[in-house]
């Protein structure tokens, strides 16, 4: 969150984080990080179980327990919660660059441009460096040429729609896609209406980085790379031309996690039974 602060704050927005460790722990914890925005104490978890985030996974007598699904929520300046994002597993979350693109179309990590004869893909991620359970945000920017248009999902048998597809793989399990709402075109030759896309449009999917004894593997050097492909088959007022395959490819570094704990004193303890 520290390396995205600067620019929720550009968006008039600022940042704090809760937590049910102690005043101490946190203020050790923020000094070794270099941490800048609030970190606030909710050490008897009374906030987290108000809002209904207690992770009742770890039994009372576990040095976890208090502690919240991880999360975050975004208010606007009335205090209300326009949006959360929020994962059951602990060891999951969304990035705050994931949350940022969610918020804020802008200043994502540009992964790649294609082309072909019908359209332009831009290729991008939310942020370029990962870690294991990140969840980032991949977005594909479509921009068709003139005349051209492409079918939606959900279209008839017989029309071919566009589909985004990712390699299958244990270093990363796909969410689904996110598709703009389409347009109805009325195809006059064949008295025959559609769902379509013309012009720009924007796809979207979460990803979410797996456990790191399965990103080892797949990794190339220091880097990850998530690959899949764009399928589609695009027409004008004339004619449909051969369905065509693009490769797509996104090159996220992959990050260790900071295994560094605070002093023991500062640790919490387990509690007895």
């Amino acid at each position: 969150m520290e390396n995205e602060k600067q620019k929720f704050e550009k968006q008039g927005m600022k940042v704090a984080a809760i937590s049910f460790d102690s005043p101490g722990l946190l203020a050790e914890f923020a000094s070794r990080r270099s941490i800048t925005y609030p970190l606030l104490s909710d050490q008897d978890s009374r906030v987290i179980r108000a809002f209904d985030l207690l992770n009742e996974e770890f039994p009372k007598d576990h040095v976890w327990f208090g502690a919240p699904h991880p999360g975050t929520f975004v208010l606007n300046a009335q205090g209300v919660v326009t949006a959360k994002y929020f994962e059951a597993d602990y060891r999951e979350r969304y990035t705050a660059a994931t949350v940022y693109a969610k918020s804020f179309s802008a200043d994502r990590d540009s992964a790649g441009t294609a082309g072909t004869p019908h359209l332009t893909l831009r290729y991008s991620a939310s942020g370029a460096a990962v870690r294991a359970g990140s969840r980032v945000q991949l977005t594909v920017d479509v921009e068709l040429k003139p005349e051209m248009h492409v079918y939606a999902p959900g279209v008839q048998p017989g029309y071919k729609p566009i589909e985004w597809e990712l390699t299958v793989s244990e270093a990363w399990q796909p969410h689904p896609v996110s598709f703009p709402k389409s347009r109805t075109l009325r195809l006059e030759a064949i008295q025959e209406s559609v769902p379509a896309y013309q012009g720009r449009f924007t796809l979207t999917r979460d990803v979410t980085i797996g456990p790191q004894a399965k990103v080892k593997p797949a990794l190339s050097g220091s880097d990850l790379l998530v690959q899949g492909e764009f399928r589609y088959q695009a027409c004008n007022d004339r004619e449909c031309f051969p369905p065509r395959t693009v490769p797509l490819e996104w090159k996220l570094r992959y990050e260790s996690h900071v295994l560094e704990r605070s002093p023991a004193e500062l640790q919490r303890k387990k509690a007895a039974r």
